[in-house]
């Protein structure tokens, strides 16, 4: 998120002398150090781009159907670089023909040094560019181009960039014992439920993000509307599925999903009253969040809703709903013994009278190392893009490539956080690959949140807001569950048993 075998935990590298203090306080901001240089070195070949996007409509066509259906996105990407014998080249992704408009042609970058020029707001833009040349109607946000749309130039990206960052720092006071509670009822049913048998954890998590990210980000809860309290997350799937479902790969119940579910974008009325019923939510119960970013940020009313809202749905609830399964089919794939030594290290840090907090969660250098090893592999989002601002050079490690002015960048995340040139045994989860010092700079290269780990989210650049509260969030969901049992079975995704301590530690 190197090489190394499973070793007892060792002690984190000091963190920042600013991010202590706000630990200490409750509130949390991230380390700042600057994102991998994207400066060429002049020893280094320059190199047309390999690759071609082949006949018009038949070669996006084809392309599409490898992508989505014949050899499925990982495999997609690894053919070509070993077809131009370069991680530079050039391809084409979905969406496309026959009735998407967007241009499917790309230049992917798919190893650590060329992905970072992403990062570099100099050299790259981000204006509409998502899920890549295509943008879902603005009708799915309230008729407007939320943050996530925004690029750095343009004047309300900061406002509401700041408004976001403000509110997660605001909302860390209430992150731990909003999550035990939340976390405690969920294992709760789950426990009743295991003696008749496997127990999905599929919904119960889902329920439990949405409940955890409506009061941790918006400071609104789903109990006091019945509705939201019961079809509240379904709601939100739906809304969040229908944007994206043109982009992602399915390989089962193919050549139907190509025909009925990738060729053309879905409109917005199908989810039209599940989007409003949210959106009423959170302007009747979420006054003082909508107030500050009326007052404090100087957005309109509806304004700080559609973002909060995208915030809440996209951003938070849709990428947890993703990382917490990885985090347990992790757990459940592990042959090395690390749940013992994960309990191990829990009950060490906050089996005391202070328990867990977001104080103990930084000494647990092991539990935080999992978590970002599994965002190393299996990123919440797995594609990113960047359109040239002006004509550059670009470099991987062995090559210099001229880029255009306008060219559309795109890189794939579980390849490049694979890049053997970075990361030792790039293949296999390596539980303490980020502990220690060497773990410590590699956290420069761990890339899942639209810059690096190490970065500092700001204003002026696409990193996620939401960064540290993620990587924090998911440590202590690790821990929460490592204090309440000594192990857990996981078929697939259910749990089949759960060891609890024969005496509360």
């Amino acid at each position: 998120m190197y090489a190394s075998t499973l070793l007892s935990p060792v002690k984190l590298p000091k963190i920042s002398t600013r991010f202590s203090n706000m630990a200490a306080n409750n509130n949390i901001t991230s380390s700042s150090s600057p994102p991998p240089a994207t400066s060429q070195p002049t020893s280094l070949p320059l190199r047309e781009i390999p690759g071609s996007y082949g006949l018009p409509l038949l070669g996006p066509l084809a392309d599409r159907l490898n992508y989505s259906w014949f050899q499925g996105s990982e495999k997609f990407f690894k053919k070509r670089i070993d077809k131009n014998q370069s991680t530079v080249f050039r391809t084409n992704v979905p969406p496309s023909f026959p009735i998407f408009t967007a241009n499917p042609n790309v230049v992917a970058v798919l190893d650590c040094k060329s992905f970072a020029h992403l990062f570099d707001m100099e050299l790259v833009e981000k204006k509409n560019i998502l899920v890549g040349d295509w943008m879902p109607s603005t009708k799915f946000t309230g008729d407007r181009r939320v943050c996530a749309y925004l690029d750095t130039s343009e004047p309300q990206h900061e406002q509401i960039k700041n408004f976001a960052l403000d509110t997660l720092k605001r909302s860390s006071t209430i992150w731990v014992p909003t999550l035990t509670t939340l976390l405690d009822k969920m294992w709760d049913t789950i426990d009743s439920q295991l003696p008749s048998g496997p127990v999905s954890y599929l919904v119960p998590i889902q329920k439990f993000i949405f409940a955890f990210c409506c009061q941790c980000i918006a400071g609104v809860d789903p109990a006091n509307s019945p509705d939201i309290a019961e079809k509240g997350y379904i709601r939100m799937d739906r809304w969040l599925g229908l944007q994206i479902l043109p982009t992602v790969p399915i390989n089962s119940f193919q050549p139907l999903v190509e025909i009925f579910l990738h060729s053309f974008p879905y409109p917005y009325f199908l989810v039209s009253r599940d989007y409003n019923k949210l959106y009423e939510f959170l302007e009747k119960e979420g006054k003082e969040v909508i107030s500050r970013g009326q007052t404090e940020f100087k957005l309109t009313k509806e304004d700080t809703i559609h973002n909060l809202l995208f915030i809440l749905g996209f951003n938070a609830f849709g990428g947890f709903t993703i990382l917490f399964p990885s985090l347990l089919s992790a757990l459940a794939s592990d042959k090395t013994g690390i749940q013992e030594k994960l309990c191990k290290q829990v009950r060490e840090k906050a089996g005391s009278e202070s328990g867990l907090s977001l104080r103990s969660i930084q000494e647990m250098d092991l539990v935080q190392s999992f978590v970002y090893e599994t965002l190393r592999l299996n990123p919440p989002v797995p594609l990113q893009y960047g359109r040239a601002r002006k004509d550059f050079e670009l470099s991987s490690h062995d090559s210099i490539f001229k880029i255009k002015k306008g060219e559309l960048l795109c890189g794939y995340q579980p390849l490049v956080m694979r890049d053997p040139k970075v990361f030792d045994e790039p293949e296999t989860f390596v539980p303490d690959r980020f502990t220690g010092e060497k773990g410590k700079e590699l956290l420069t290269y761990l890339y899942w949140s639209n810059g690096p780990q190490s970065g500092l989210p700001s204003g002026s650049n696409k990193q996620c807001a939401g960064k540290d509260f993620v990587t924090l969030t998911a440590s202590l969901f690790l821990a929460h569950l490592f204090l309440r049992y000594d192990s857990v079975t996981i078929t697939g995704s259910s749990f089949s048993a759960v060891e609890k301590p024969k005496s509360k530690p």
